[in-house]
């Protein structure tokens, strides 16, 4: 026997003598139990002969304050004591099925089958779901690619064509103590000056590169744009040359050139110290007359991007012409990002042209390239070109047109030229006023709480961001257009410029019963959040109205 052996041997022997020891104390353990149990018997046999010994006692008149209770149970100060014989509660105790029993139930052939059966079950119920969410998704309406737009098209620009009747401080630096103030407007972008050195009618004597003493400084126009960049509202220079002069745009033939040429480094100079875009004014000319100059300039503005802005730059340009055809016919050989015109200047034509002008533009150009204007440096502000009266209205319809709204400083306070084409702005103060001056007060809140909540609602809704265009209705005196984009709430802008009332007949664009009042220029007929009647919908004389409703598939 080999000592391998030896050791399985005395191996085996340990565990049966462990297994011996373990059944002896098992059966110990049993017998005592057993013992136990009839020891527990013979006891209760004993109380229960005890019991029936004592005799009848009524409830209550125990001796010793104790109660008879039911069961056996005797109540002593308030306190019950229950016995349960060992045998019930034995009989009572549910311990469950022990792994052996567990097995052998699982191994059934009924078991087996429910398991399968619950199996399949699952499966199908899983592979159902799988299949009906397809179905859904398949079936829903697919949702229309966001077009990428630009910065210049999220909101407003807003132009200052005069620092010193900006603010109280005549200069830049109190055009950027006013920036809090633009904010609030949802601007987003500012349009400055000309600020340049620039004699008027004086070629040779052109200094781009330095700010004129009446705007401020260069240092202030550095604060400027980086406090602007620190608010989102990005800085855009009007370099226009001759813009104190008479004499044709960027001067004569002969001086052209040498302009365009200087003009090229200039640009240079202005977008390193952080501006986001140029302004030029008489771009047809320069394009038509230097076009390889005006490709130079072009690139230099349009090519490069804001290193550490990571955004593109705009090149604008200004034109006086009013027609569409010029101004499509501009937008296409120039090549600007964005061409401010007169095509919307009410002594051009009524509300029918207007709108055929506005439809051709935009089945022409992306609607990213087109910006809508009344009033400019020439021209005035709004307030001067359309009447105090109706200038919440060419408010609305500015900021709901497909494309950019441009506005001149104090267009969103409905500010007069009087006499002049830079009037001082008028900023207002929490003070107490009288009469005339605190209702004219009232008046400029007003409007500029209307203007604020339009520019609010260009700026989030996608609808009037770079929705679709559809004029539902116009006349001669009115016109109705609807905004829509995919899924998202419509906007039907609607507009009556006659001095009577007028009911629009609204056709086409799939449009609902009802619709809500966004907003109106009068609170009074319509006010905002009432529902309104599609198939009967008036607007009274000068009136405009924005009214919203839900997509409907």
């Amino acid at each position: 026997m080999t000592e391998e052996t030896s050791v399985d041997l005395r191996e085996a022997e340990a565990k049966d003598a462990e297994f011996k020891d373990a059944d002896k104390m098992k059966d110990t353990a049993d017998q005592k139990d057993a013992d136990a149990t009839e020891a527990d018997v013979s006891e209760t046999d004993l109380d229960q002969e005890e019991q029936e010994k004592q005799p009848m006692t009524p409830a209550g008149t125990e001796g010793d304050g104790a109660v008879s209770a039911p069961g056996g149970a005797v109540e002593k100060n308030g306190s019950v004591t229950l016995k349960i014989p060992e045998q019930e509660a034995q009989e009572a105790r549910f311990t469950g099925l022990n792994k052996e029993e567990l097995l052998r139930v699982a191994g059934t052939p009924g078991w087996v089958r429910m398991r399968w059966a619950l199996l399949v079950v699952f499966w199908l119920g899983w592979v159902g779901m799988l299949v009906g969410a397809v179905l859904i998704i398949l079936q829903a309406p697919r949702c229309r690619e966001i077009p990428v737009n630009n910065w210049w098209n999220e909101g407003p620009l807003y132009q200052i064509g005069s620092i010193k009747a900006f603010s109280d401080s005549h200069n830049l630096k109190g055009v950027e103590q006013k920036l809090d103030s633009l904010s609030q407007l949802k601007v987003k972008g500012l349009v400055l000056g000309p600020i340049h050195m620039a004699p008027p009618d004086g070629p040779m004597n052109l200094k781009f590169e330095e700010v004129s003493p009446e705007a401020g400084t260069l240092e202030q126009f550095k604060d400027l744009v980086q406090s602007a960049h620190g608010k989102g509202i990005s800085v855009v220079l009007d370099l226009t040359p001759n813009y104190q002069g008479s004499s044709g745009p960027w001067f004569s033939n002969i001086s052209v050139v040498n302009v365009a040429e200087r003009l090229k480094s200039a640009l240079v100079f202005w977008l390193d110290n952080g501006v986001d875009g140029i302004q030029l004014s008489g771009v047809e000319r320069v394009a038509s007359t230097v076009p390889s100059l005006w490709s130079d300039i072009r690139a230099i503005v349009q090519n490069g991007t804001m290193s550490e802005r990571s955004k593109k730059r705009v090149l604008i340009g200004v034109t006086e012409k009013r027609s569409d055809e010029d101004v499509s016919g501009l937008l296409s050989s120039t090549g600007v990002d964005l061409l401010i015109s007169g095509v919307l200047h009410p002594g051009n034509s009524d509300a029918t042209e207007r709108a055929r002008s506005i439809q051709s533009l935009y089945s022409s150009h992306s609607q990213f390239n087109l910006a809508w204007s009344l009033g400019s440096r020439d021209q005035g502000h709004l307030a001067s070109v359309v009447g105090i009266a109706l200038v919440r209205l060419h408010q609305l319809l500015l900021f709901t047109l497909p494309g950019t709204p441009v506005f001149n400083y104090g267009d969103d306070i409905g500010l007069t030229d009087k006499g002049t084409k830079f009037p001082m702005m008028v900023w207002d103060k929490d003070e107490e006023l009288n009469g005339t001056l605190r209702e004219e007060r009232e008046q400029r809140l007003s409007c500029h709480r209307f203007f604020q909540t339009l520019s609010e609602l260009r700026g989030k809704e996608r609808s009037l961001l770079f929705g679709d265009f559809l004029i539902l209705f116009n006349s001669s005196s009115s016109m109705a257009y609807l905004r829509e984009w995919d899924q998202s709430e419509r906007y039907l802008a609607t507009f009556n410029w006659a001095q009577e009332e007028v009911e629009l007949e609204l056709k086409g664009g799939g449009l609902p019963r009802q619709a809500v009042v966004v907003l109106s220029t009068n609170s009074s007929s319509l006010p905002a959040d009432s529902r309104v009647d599609l198939a009967t919908l008036r607007i009274g004389p000068g009136q405009a109205a924005l009214l919203r409703f839900p997509y409907s598939d």
